[in-house]
């Protein structure tokens, strides 16, 4: 397959708005390719040569690809920077330009090849050696093509889905529909390579993705818990059940596998981004533990060695950095909290139940929290008040609240269901949780934050069905004046012309600057009112819901995007709201409003 027939159809995908044709397009592509080659394809249409949970850092900045590209096209560098700040993307910058198409056509493989090759080059002069290598290669592709090489390198693919739609578009070219989706997600649930599950589809069929094992070194989406208001209510949803205090740190997946010659520890963060190298103290604590091979859960965080008490997430999210990370290791010990186990000596413990695994975990790992690494501490509940009293006595210890869990529950990987339950602070008829949103863009500053250049951000969640994302809150308190300008440097990183196609917003809304939707932040607010302005959760008979007095209070580094409150948690929280206040536990529906009434809810929505 040439390089080229991918780059067309990235050029179709990018232009289409509809999710299913956008889905079929990749599907033909897929089809197309041998195995190995959809393993790539997968990886690159996520912008990354590699699983994303390896990564790919090509460390090429844009000031350098600027250089290359004045150089091939025989223009200055203010050209081309010019060229590049009125389209908003340097790939488009390429296409106003005649480039004469090469001879000979590269093939996939052949620029894969390339663009392995160029992340290795390093040391002295490794950006000139990385400027003369892209000249090179260039030349040997056509404009079409040298685009996308362009953004993948920049990190500013953005075709619009995620993985998600990955796995419909393996559905479509192997089923003709989506017909097969679950058995691929459950697949991708327990091992967390898009490429692989692909590769291993087109080889051996869906009966060998159906027994998908576990692998370690390669994660597994976590599972999730759901929300309800009060004890009793969770309570009577579970029965007896136990508790387990609900920390706020880093969330990690521990991989070692000591069968190699050489032992191996990976950390993986909720995101299953790989932060193995940011943890010497914990990956010495965890190699001590008397395993083969290991895959358990846990939570990472930060303590105060004089009082022995924990540090606020704030503190805890300093330890995730590249550099001075042994300093930083002494500043910021860590403890680490096991609270389940996956996978132990070659053997899955996904489908034992909570009690299982937990009797297991304390095999190796002990409860005495002198140690780095042990297994946290839980509470059987055998009524409303033990619960209500738990909750209170970790309430009372500066804790989040709890972690509630069926003792009989399976672990059931990339899930959220009532298997696991949390409880948190709830005040009957408001709002006392924190909304994970993605920034979508910013609005100009006005008095004195017009020296800022930014005002207000316009924040988002994440809809699983429609893999995008929809408007929940335009936000302009939280931020202090150094936060403001830090946040529009964040924020112009990220910036494109056009509204992202994979985000849902009316025009009323549009912000001043668009951006890419990665940064996710933590926002408290008063309450969820319903919204005909905001997109969240909306439906043809249903307004959206809002956040009303939102405010910023912290950036959320350990998720990605797709990690954020979805339209489904947005609309179990605003039925929360109601529950002991009145009957109105159930979906509100939304009243019919006259044009006037409408218009007005409108602007108290927006301000």
């Amino acid at each position: 397959m040439k390089f080229i027939e991918v780059a067309r159809v990235f050029d179709l995908v990018e232009k289409e708005s509809s999710r299913t044709e956008m889905t079929k397009l990749l599907a033909g592509l897929f089809d197309k390719a041998s195995p190995g080659q959809a393993a790539i394809i997968a990886y690159l249409t996520l912008g990354e040569l590699n699983p994303t949970y390896v990564g790919t850092q090509f460390n090429f900045a844009l000031k350098s690809m600027i250089k290359v590209l004045a150089k091939f096209l025989g223009r200055t560098e203010q050209t081309i920077k010019s060229d590049e700040n009125k389209l908003g993307d340097l790939g488009l910058v390429i296409q106003g330009y005649e480039v004469t198409d090469p001879k000979t056509e590269l093939s996939l493989n052949d620029v894969e090849s390339c663009l392995q090759n160029f992340l290795k080059i390093s040391g002295d002069g490794a950006v000139e050696k990385k400027e003369k290598f892209l000249l090179d290669l260039f030349s040997k592709l056509d404009s079409c093509s040298i685009k996308y090489v362009v953004r993948i390198i920049l990190g500013k693919l953005r075709l619009g889905f995620s993985d998600m739609t990955l796995l419909d578009a393996f559905s479509w070219m192997h089923a003709g529909d989506k017909s097969i989706r679950k058995q691929l997600e459950e697949a991708y649930n327990i091992c967390v390579d898009i490429g692989l599950v692909v590769k291993k589809l087109k080889e051996d069929g869906l009966k060998k993705i159906e027994k998908q094992a576990i692998v370690p070194g390669i994660p597994l989406r976590p599972a999730a818990a759901e929300r309800l208001a009060s004890a009793r209510a969770i309570y009577e949803k579970l029965g007896k059940c136990i508790a387990q205090p609900k920390l706020d740190g880093f969330r990690l997946q521990v991989h070692v596998d000591n069968t190699k010659s050489r032992p191996r520890v990976n950390f993986f963060s909720r995101n299953l981004q790989d932060m193995s190298s940011m943890f010497p103290d914990l990956k010495k604590a965890v190699l001590d533990l008397k395993v083969k091979t290991l895959i358990a859960e846990g939570e990472a965080i930060s303590f105060d060695v004089q009082t022995g008490t924990f540090l606020p997430f704030q503190e805890t999210v300093k330890r995730r950095r590249k550099h001075d990370i042994e300093q930083t290791a002494q500043d910021f010990p860590l403890k680490l909290y096991f609270f389940d186990l996956l996978y132990l000596n070659g053997q899955s413990y996904l489908d034992k139940t909570h009690e299982e695994r937990r009797t297991k975990l304390l095999t190796i790992a002990s409860t005495k929290k002198e140690d780095t690494v042990f297994v946290i501490e839980e509470k059987k509940i055998n009524s409303i008040k033990e619960l209500e009293d738990y909750f209170e006595e970790n309430i009372t210890q500066g804790l989040e609240g709890l972690v509630v869990k069926k003792t009989d529950a399976i672990y059931k990987a990339g899930k959220r269901n009532f298997n696991w339950i949390k409880l948190k602070r709830q005040e009957s008829g408001h709002l006392d949780d924190t909304i994970d949103c993605v920034i979508l863009g910013y609005y100009g500053g006005k008095g004195k934050r017009a020296a800022f250049g930014i005002g207000a951000i316009l924040a988002g969640i994440y809809n699983k069905k429609i893999d995008g994302f929809q408007t929940v809150a335009k936000i302009g308190t939280g931020f202090t004046d150094s936060e403001w300008r830090e946040l529009k440097v964040k924020c112009d990183k990220l910036k494109v012309i056009n509204r992202p196609k994979d985000v849902e917003c009316v025009k009323g809304l549009y912000p001043d600057v668009w951006v890419s939707p990665e940064i996710v932040c933590s926002i408290r607010a008063d309450e969820i009112t319903l919204s005909p302005a905001h997109s969240a959760g909306k439906s043809e008979d249903e307004d959206g819901l809002a956040l009303r007095f939102p405010r910023f209070m912290s950036y959320r580094p350990d998720k990605s995007a797709h990690e954020a409150t979805t339209d489904v948690e947005i609309k179990e929280l605003y039925a929360l709201q109601f529950q002991g206040k009145d009957k109105r536990t159930k979906k509100v529906k939304s009243r019919r409003v006259s044009k006037d009434e409408e218009i007005g809810r409108k602007i108290r929505s927006i301000f």
